[in-house]
């Protein structure tokens, strides 16, 4: 299918990728789901965080959230809430090392890290017949490339990704280059290098720190840290292999892509008009505006109106009771 009309129109104040941006991350969200807790353990030795958001539903919907985010984060909360009253049951996962307690082995989590979205998928599975899976950007690009590298799960109805870097290496140049996104990447370098000078006190001889203070870019990061400790040879290995566009042609569900126009974050190769044209399972939806996971309006959090729109379009409603 090609690229379908969005009805996303915020008002003329908030038609600013910069502003929706912001908003997105400050503005709170009202009626915030309480969460439960639970540790998965993997067979690897390591563990995920999970926080299950329950409202008695029969179906469920995995939620994975952004880089550096975690399953507690206002936005993943916030759609959860909209997704309980919609008739969905969430799930949350924390990557490894988001939770707020250091995961036990020297590596931590990538945007293509698909094994442990599958390890939840499957854990999920075994209470509920009906799943749908939701990415935020990072999150989005795993979810895509999860989808993509098949077969996914026949439990997985349908899945939603939002504000999607699906060709890493021209989004962390955008980030890289761009100086009206200086104060992104400040803030990712921050906790990243934070998180690894953390991990190196464990693991000294597999972590060098030499220099780490100095890193002002992803290129820099990703090749000396990402791609190192997750077994690619370099940074533009790493973004080649992880990068999601490649797997959409792929994709045997009903998926929504979801990339606003004017999202600081992304650059036309986020784009992939052609995939969709030629997949009748891939959903592609460009606002003009809605920034990076922003997508504020005079009603608020228009996301958590459209997601669960698309999903019903999908998974019909099941009985409610409990999972």
């Amino acid at each position: 299918m090609p690229s379908i009309a969005s009805t996303f129109s915020p008002p003329f104040i908030l038609r600013n990728g910069h502003v929706q941006t912001i908003l997105g991350a400050i503005l709170p969200r009202r009626h915030l789901p309480p969460c439960e807790g639970e540790r998965l353990e993997l067979p690897d030795g390591d563990f995920l965080d999970l926080d299950w958001m329950r409202a008695g539903h029969r179906r469920v919907v995995i939620l994975s959230h952004g880089l550096e985010g975690n399953s507690k984060n206002s936005d993943i909360r916030g759609l959860a809430a909209a997704l309980n009253a919609s008739g969905w049951d969430a799930l949350a996962w924390n990557f490894r090392g988001c939770s707020g307690e250091e995961n036990r082995l020297a590596r931590f989590y990538h945007s293509g890290e698909t094994l442990d979205l599958a390890a939840v998928i499957a854990h999920a599975a075994e209470r509920y017949e009906d799943l749908a899976l939701i990415g935020f950007s990072l999150g989005g690009n795993m979810t895509l490339k999860y989808l993509g590298e098949g077969p996914a799960h026949p439990a997985i109805r349908a899945a939603v990704a939002v504000s999607v870097p699906i060709d890493l290496a021209s989004s962390a140049r955008a980030l890289d280059r761009q100086r009206g996104n200086r104060i992104y990447l400040g803030r990712f370098m921050k906790s990243l290098i934070s998180k690894v000078e953390a991990k190196a006190i464990r693991f000294p001889a597999e972590i060098d720190l030499s220099g780490i203070r100095s890193i002002r870019s992803f290129a820099e990061f990703d090749d000396r840290y990402t791609a190192r400790i997750h077994g690619f040879r370099d940074a533009e290995d790493y973004w080649a292999q992880s990068s999601a566009r490649q797997f959409l042609p792929d994709i045997r569900v009903p998926t929504l892509l979801l990339n606003a126009l004017d999202d600081p974050f992304l650059t036309p190769e986020s784009f992939p008009i052609p995939e969709a044209e030629k997949n009748p399972q891939l959903f592609l939806e460009c606002p003009a505006h809605g920034g990076h996971l922003g997508f504020v309006d005079a009603h608020g959090f228009w996301i958590g109106r459209r997601i669960p729109e698309f999903l019903a379009r999908f998974v019909p409603d099941a009985r409610r009771g409990s999972a």
